[in-house]
Formats: C-alpha cells, structure tokens, sequence
C-alpha cells in the first residue's frame, strides 16, 4: 500500500510544474488541519442547527456563511451552507428558482458549466439556451429574444461568473435589463460564480453579480480560488426559507440542504483559508494571480504566440500548442484555443517554463 501511494504522490508531484490549467490554487497550507483527519466530521443538517451527533464544526462553517455573505454583501435574513462543490450550488440555486417560480423557464448560456443543463433536467425545468459574445459572455440581446418568446412565464437565469473556457462575466444587471425589456415580470437569478466570484468580490471595479446587484442566490467552489484539498462549496441565497425545513427527530436538526451529511473537514479547511488571510490576504492573492496572467499574456505576445484575457480574469487563452506538447502540458482546448489559468500558488516561473518550451518548438506556425 505504502508503494502505491508513493507512486501516486510521484506523479502528482511530476505533473504539478505544467499542471497550469485547471482552476485550483496551490499556495495555502492546509498542513496544520492534519490532527482532524482522524476524526469523522459530518455536518449535518442545517448549519444554524447544531445537530445531536457531535462529531460535526457546524460553529466554523457558520463563521464561513458568515464572511462569505459578507464577502457578496447578503441583505438580512439570508441563508446558506456549504455544499459538495460548484454542481450542488447551482442545482440548489436552481431548485429555488422552481420552488418559487414553479412554471418559469430557465435560461443559459452556451458557455455555462455543464452542471446547469443537468440540473435543468434533474428538476425537470425547461431550459433554454442563450448565445454568448466572442468572449464568452451571455448575448443580452439574445437573452432578450429567447425570453421574449416565453414572456407569459417567469424567467430563471443562471448567471455565470467565470466561465470555464474563458472566464468571461455575465452582468446581472444587463440580464435584469434584458428580462425587462423581453416584459418579463417575475424572474429569479443565480450567479454561478465557481470560479470568479470570490477574487472579484475582493475587486472595486469589479461587474455586477452579487446579491446586492440582484442575484438571489450565488454559489462558489472551495476547491478552485481557496485551494482546498477536498472538492467542496459554498452557497449563499438571498433569503433563508421561510420555515427551517423538515424535522429529523433522531438527529435533532432539521433537513434544508440537497446533501444532507456534509463534509466538515471541508468546512474547517474554508474555515482556516479565511481566518488566517482575511479579506486583505485574499484581496493581495487575487491581485498577484492578475499580475501573472498579465506577464502570461505579455510572454506569449513576446514570441508571437497569439493570446488575450477576459479583463480581470486569471484565465489566459492562447492558440492551441503543438500536437507533441500537448501530453507534457494538458491545456483544456476548444475550437483551435487553450487556456491556462493563473491561480494563486502559479508564478512567473511556471510562464517562463511554457514560453521557453513553445519557443523551442519553433513559435507560432505563420502561414
């Protein structure tokens, strides 16, 4: 057993330095959440509920809804709790929209993660796809159109903030305007913010998106911008519901979340992620991974190598690399272009090393 998990820490280990292109920050230590890791920590339940089973940290995960909402500037009487990663919160955030708007139509956009039609389909909400602009974000205009063909039902748009392909941002304030125009009265909004959302909320200029720019519900991933080493979430609505939900009497809480048993230590692990570096820590960690994708873009520029990022994205999309490159470095491609994502924990190092390799090759194939 010791042997083949040594290999598999060798090869983690051999793909970190061109492992650039998923979302998942690597310069937190989680080192010192190692003692917990010999007890069973399931949040059950609600988070406002301490349960009767008292192997749980629901006290840290409310200290995490606590800043998060703060974070996305929650109005009073919001709700929460953490959830399985990106996937939960937007089928949650869906599952909302349908409680209270249960004959509305949903819409998405074509860059929207591939979460959204499924939780479309799970809840069976008719769903519509929207189109997107070059860069990736929602056609407002498009928006309008598709809406306007369903104007006697409500609408229910995920928004998303930081798309998978190129980080683009849907503004919720253009899709309020956009469901006006298309005479859409009665609408509910949720901002897939997996990616983006936490990094942005720490930008002054940054878009419209948070539940104080009218989304009702938003939802973020631990694993991605906090680098946390279980795949985790959080998401937050606007308004709690109205009752607690079902009593489960044996465990002395009441059932308000999709997953029911919760994953603690990753409570405890957003927990550490947000107490030991505050809003400025955060706010000094997005600020350097924007400084790297704007060295990555520069570098490649400098080779001839075509690229470009969305504005305040740590996502830097660059033309497709060779064909025997590709197995050294598991860029996501799509339609002639891939991406690398400059996370907190990747440096100019990383950039340099990708750059030196491409020029090695010959630079960009100019016919």
């Amino acid at each position: 057993m010791n042997a083949r998990l040594r290999a598999v820490e060798t090869r983690l280990a051999a793909a970190a330095p061109t492992n650039i292109g998923f979302p998942a920050a690597r310069d937190i230590d989680y080192g010192p959440l190692a003692p917990l890791l010999g007890h069973l920590l399931n949040n059950l339940g609600d988070p406002r509920v301490d349960p009767l089973y008292p192997g749980h940290v629901h006290d840290l995960e409310r200290e995490v809804l606590d800043f998060t909402a703060e974070l996305f500037r929650a109005p009073p009487g919001w709700s929460g709790y953490l959830t399985s990663g990106g996937t939960e919160g937007n089928l949650y955030g869906l599952w909302l929209g349908r409680t209270k708007l249960p004959n509305a139509v949903a819409y998405y956009s074509s860059a929207a993660h591939y979460s959204v039609p499924k939780a479309c389909h799970l809840l069976g909400l008719p769903a519509v796809e929207v189109a997107t602009t070059a860069t990736g974000q929602i056609d407002y205009t498009d928006l309008t159109r598709q809406a306007g063909r369903h104007r006697s039902r409500p609408a229910i748009v995920v928004a998303t903030i930081g798309t998978t392909m190129t980080e683009a941002v849907d503004d919720v304030i253009h899709v309020h305007n956009a469901l006006d125009v298309a005479g859409i009265r009665h609408r509910y909004v949720h901002s897939d913010a997996a990616l983006a959302g936490v990094p942005l909320a720490t930008t002054s200029n940054r878009p419209a998106f948070d539940l104080a720019e009218g989304a009702d519900s938003i939802s973020v991933s631990g694993h991605k911008f906090f680098g946390t080493p279980v795949v985790c979430g959080i998401v937050v609505t606007r308004r709690g519901p109205d009752e607690l939900g079902p009593a489960v009497p044996y465990l002395d809480t009441h059932d308000t979340t999709i997953s029911g048993s919760r994953n603690g230590l990753a409570a405890a692990m957003l927990w550490h992620a947000m107490d030991s570096l505050g809003e400025a820590g955060h706010t000094a960690r997005a600020r350097r991974a924007r400084d790297v994708a704007a060295y990555a873009v520069q570098q490649l520029h400098n080779i001839g190598w075509p690229a470009w990022r969305n504005p305040l994205s740590f996502t830097v999309l660059l033309r497709q690399l060779p064909a025997d490159m590709a197995t050294t470095w598991p860029l996501p491609t799509q339609d002639g272009w891939s991406h690398i994502i400059c996370m907190p924990g990747i440096e100019t190092k990383h950039i340099d090393h990708l750059v030196e390799t491409i020029a090695a090759h010959g630079g960009y194939p100019h016919e």
